[in-house]
């Protein structure tokens, strides 16, 4: 009989993929302790001879990859105190909510930035076709992210691209992925969300073309190299990572957060996109893990919460049907994507792990609680 495990220090289940565990630890939590040893006067000095050697390319000395949130605008603040000139390249959300819209024309009050929209109906094809194959209808806006700010500095010259942290630090992933500073190719591949989807499989779905699929694209290896554009993580070179603190340093400067969903623990993480909470219900039904374990676990490690009162709230929130995020009714998300209740339901009922759940099955509007 399955039995449903979680770390022993925080929250994150071993059913969460790609996800190493020592001694009943998981592999974010290993690395939260790591991260004590970290020389980060070395590490900075890594940063400033990088920035050196991309200073002024293309006009700019680097693109802040964004999607309008506090870490990218905290990446930007920070590096302006260094005197560097940033570009931000803003990849479009799914559905933009309108603190969202707020916080993009916030950042634009500080640095030059190009807002990146893709075809709105190939998107819209893309969530629901992504919710259908792969149980997530945010993999357009994962894999965007990703192609749209290098596609822009790879075109423009500029050769140094910046991301926020590195998600397997903060959140697990398999052994040695976590000490990643540079985000290349094959990262994106295997661990940027991509699911084992690539964009090439759209070809031919709903009348989908090659050409419709470059902005989920990558420009060609050779050219990449031609012209030496990088990404890499700021997280691994100012540290450690604090999401609260680049919180903070954002609504100093403008922008705005609400708790967007009961099923989130931080008011202030996930504002932008109001697919979010049907992709963390996903996430939930898959693998018994959604935003609030995720979120708390962050804290637990940093002190902020002891686990038994995180664990208390995770098992109560984190299976909330995802009725509304940041004000937006389910219904006009579906409606947006050309999809039924009832096909979602069923989505709902193909990605679900039954082995972990109380209930058998998904039902419209219900809660759902794990067994453990």
């Amino acid at each position: 009989m399955f039995k449903f495990v979680r770390c022993k220090r925080c929250l994150i289940p071993t059913t969460r993929p790609d996800t190493d565990f020592v001694d009943g630890v998981c592999s974010a939590c290993h690395s939260h302790d790591r991260e004590k040893l970290v020389d980060w006067g070395t590490r900075k000095a890594e940063l400033l001879e990088l920035l050196q050697r991309a200073r002024g390319a293309g006009g700019y000395d680097c693109v802040v990859a964004s999607s309008g949130g506090k870490d990218s605008m905290s990446i930007v603040l920070r590096l302006m105190d260094l005197g560097v000139r940033p570009l931000v390249v803003t990849a479009s959300t799914c559905m933009l909510t309108a603190i969202g819209r707020h916080n993009i024309e916030c950042l634009k009050r500080y640095a030059t930035t190009i807002e990146v929209s893709p075809n709105t109906k190939v998107r819209a094809i893309l969530n629901r076709e992504a919710l259908r194959l792969v149980g997530d209808i945010s993999w357009p806006e994962h894999v965007s992210i990703f192609t749209t700010p290098f596609r822009v500095a790879h075109d423009l010259g500029i050769k140094l691209v910046f991301y926020g942290e590195n998600p397997q630090n903060q959140y697990g992933g398999p052994a040695g992925t976590e000490t990643a500073n540079e985000m290349t190719r094959r990262w994106v591949s295997e661990l940027g969300g991509f699911l084992g989807l690539r964009p090439a499989d759209f070809i031919g779905i709903q009348g989908i073309k090659r050409r419709d699929m470059l902005d989920y694209t990558f420009p060609d290896e050779e050219s990449i190299a031609a012209k030496g554009t990088e990404a890499h993580f700021f997280g691994y070179y100012v540290g450690p990572w604090d999401s609260h603190a680049n919180a903070v340093r954002s609504l100093q400067s403008g922008a705005k957060y609400q708790l967007p969903t009961r099923a989130n623990w931080w008011v202030h993480d996930k504002q932008d996109n109001a697919f979010h909470g049907i992709h963390d219900y996903f996430m939930f039904l898959k693998y018994g893990y959604g935003r609030a374990s995720a979120q708390l676990s962050v804290d637990i490690r940093n002190g902020i919460i002891d686990r038994s009162h995180a664990l208390n709230f995770a098992k109560k929130q984190d299976g909330l049907f995802p009725s509304t995020y940041q004000g937006v009714m389910i219904d006009q998300m579906l409606s947006q994507i050309s999809m039924s209740r009832g096909a979602f339901i069923a989505a709902c009922n193909d990605f679900m792990n039954r082995e972990i759940f109380e209930d058998a099955r998904v039902t419209w509007g219900e809660d759902l609680f794990l067994k453990e």
